[in-house]
């Protein structure tokens, strides 16, 4: 994840870690969190408990007993917090029920992250399985984010002190449609400037089952429209990570190549982060990696 800082060009990084993550030491003996700060990276940690069914919908766990949570975490060296829900779009849902309550959990997780000196990471992913069109992602994305920023506002939550984690404008995976950059910009954009307040610290997206390319170019297409009120960057977890797992493959003699490909999709989405990315600038930097990749 990255973030500009309010008023200047540099950006800052952040990892989110899991509550056994956090919790872990390198082979040297210093732990995920001294390795990230020595970097310059912010640590960051995943705080829901996961979901349970609502229906033929799911609500997200973790509530009771989060403040005592957050107090051991900020003493692990944590900065900053996530707490996913998921939205699905399908016959007769999403559910005003779902969505407001949904909002309602996260406006409370995010309260409480601020009273522990916490940034808050609200995710609410409207998922990519199912057949929809982007019309109707569309429309579900805004009653979202609507019932969302009504409820941060209601709970009392400092939006300048808010990161957005949400899902870009696309059709279901399971379609037929295929929509270009420009357009999932347009449909994402149009939504953002409608309901997003200029004060919110901004607006890190998750890839939802994009492709690596296919979700940088349409975080790239967005920032191509300067002057927006908060920066539009990444928090990509797939999109950034697949195609260097499978090169690794696990293999200690895979690491540089690994590393390589990694490195490669993370300057990638950052120029995109800038509205700075071009396709030319691949340059088939996997199968180069993969030439030295063992498979056996």
């Amino acid at each position: 994840m990255l973030l500009t800082v309010p008023g200047e060009s540099e950006y800052i990084s952040g990892v989110i870690l899991h509550d056994e993550t956090i919790r872990q030491t390198t082979s040297t003996g210093k732990t995920f969190v001294e390795v990230l700060q020595a970097a310059g990276i912010l640590p960051g940690i995943k705080v829901d408990l996961g979901l349970v069914e609502s229906g033929a919908e799911k609500l997200t766990t973790g509530l009771e007993g989060l403040d005592a949570r957050l107090k051991e975490y900020v003493a692990l060296g944590a900065k900053f917090c996530k707490w996913r829900s998921v939205i699905t779009i399908g016959e007769g849902t999403p559910t005003e029920e779902n969505i407001r309550q949904n909002a309602k959990d996260l406006a409370a997780y995010a309260l409480t992250c601020q009273q522990n000196g916490l940034v808050p990471m609200v995710e609410p992913e409207v998922l990519l399985d199912g057949d929809h069109t982007i019309e109707q992602a569309e429309a579900a994305s805004e009653r979202v984010l609507t019932a969302l920023f009504e409820e941060l506002k209601s709970a009392g939550v400092a939006l300048e002190g808010v990161i957005l984690k949400t899902s870009m404008v696309l059709p279901g995976k399971d379609s037929d449609a295929k929509a270009a950059p420009e357009q999932v910009a347009a449909a994402t954009l149009r939504v953002f400037k409608k309901i997003l307040p200029s004060e919110l610290a901004g607006e890190a997206f998750l890839s939802g089952g994009q492709g690596d390319v296919e979700a940088t170019q349409n975080l790239n297409a967005m920032n191509q429209e300067k002057n927006l009120p908060w920066p539009l960057t990444f928090s990509f977890a797939r999109a950034l990570q697949d195609a260097a797992t499978k090169t690794w493959l696990g293999k200690p003699e895979n690491l540089a190549a690994a590393q390589k490909v990694f490195l490669h999709r993370a300057k990638m989405n950052s120029l995109a982060s800038k509205g700075e990315y071009i396709s030319d600038m691949e340059q088939n930097v996997a199968q180069e990696a993969g030439a030295t990749v063992t498979q056996d």
